[in-house]
């Protein structure tokens, strides 16, 4: 099994040519309905009482477990509030409220003790390392984190680093946790906290997984046509490495180079609508005829 912490949101979305307000987001709800694609997958999160329970309902249709979601008596969701340039590469963080997840005591269901497989989504890394506690020896745990807090919170953020396997996270935010422009030795700062690899994602140009035995693998994104909405396709991504590689139940470099692809591919269906309205559209068919056009693209 798989176990997926994080937000479950309502973002407000901004780009020159739409606006989508409070529509549901959150690092958690990407991740694990990506996840869910390959293997069985829990969601813990904390939410308000102005979370529509028929967002609730969608998750849960897509086969994601949410005995893990919690709703907080008179508390409101985690809102992020971004716009997007006209080349919807750039993005603005306009606000953060944490509202719910400011003091959020994690705890998970009993049957996700026993999670072979872990994903820390950007999210508090002290929260992040407290529900470590309650898995009883997952055989990989993963983590991201983001801008807001490696400048709120670096100390814990490289803490939290250190307890896991694996890191998932951006260039410009490798760039500032590690304030280094390279992203290979970023990679390499961000190994020496700890984990095992580290892969950096770099939006429309795909992502470098870098391990410590010296490997690398480059991997381009997925060629579209058209994007709507790039938020979510980090943790997107990091549910499709990490739901393939539970899948398999392997985690050796050639399953790894496959979850990279798998990321890319499931990163690519989440920017092609507005907030997660393409993950809960998709079926594992459009997901594995996806992943062989992008075979096909890259040989020669």
């Amino acid at each position: 099994m798989l176990t997926v912490f994080g937000t479950m949101a309502l973002d407000t979305t901004r780009t020159p040519f739409r606006i989508e307000e409070r529509i549901l987001g959150g690092a958690a709800t990407f991740a694990s309905l990506s996840a869910g694609m390959f293997a069985r997958t829990g969601m813990v999160a904390a939410i308000g009482e102005d979370m529509p329970l028929s967002h609730i309902e969608a998750v849960r249709s897509k086969g994601v477990d949410t005995k893990g979601i919690v709703t907080v008596s008179g508390g409101k969701c985690f809102h992020y509030d971004s716009e997007f340039d006209y080349n919807l590469s750039n993005r603005k963080t306009l606000k953060t409220e944490l509202n719910v997840i400011s003091d959020f005591d994690p705890v998970i269901p009993e049957e996700y003790a026993t999670s072979e497989y872990v994903y820390l989504a950007n999210n508090d890394p002290r929260q992040n390392m407290a529900i470590l506690r309650h898995f009883e020896k997952p055989k990989l745990v993963v983590c991201d984190t983001i801008e807001y807090w490696i400048h709120t919170a670096r100390d814990d953020v490289v803490k939290m680093i250190g307890k896991t396997d694996g890191v998932v996270i951006n260039d410009s935010e490798a760039r500032l946790l590690c304030n280094e422009v390279n992203i290979a030795k970023c990679a390499r700062q961000i190994m020496s906290f700890g984990p095992k690899f580290a892969i950096i994602k770099k939006g429309e140009h795909g992502a470098v997984l870098f391990t410590k035995d010296g490997e690398v693998f480059p991997a381009t994104a997925f060629f579209l046509d058209e994007i709507s909405d790039p938020t979510g396709a980090g943790d997107s991504f990091a549910g499709g490495f990490l739901g393939h590689i539970a899948r398999k139940d392997k985690v050796d470099f050639r399953t790894m180079k496959e979850a990279v692809i798998y990321g890319n591919v499931m990163g690519s269906f989440a920017v092609e609508d507005f907030g997660v309205r393409r993950l809960l559209a998709i079926t594992k068919d459009d997901v594995e005829g996806r992943y062989q056009k992008y075979r096909n693209l890259v040989q020669f």
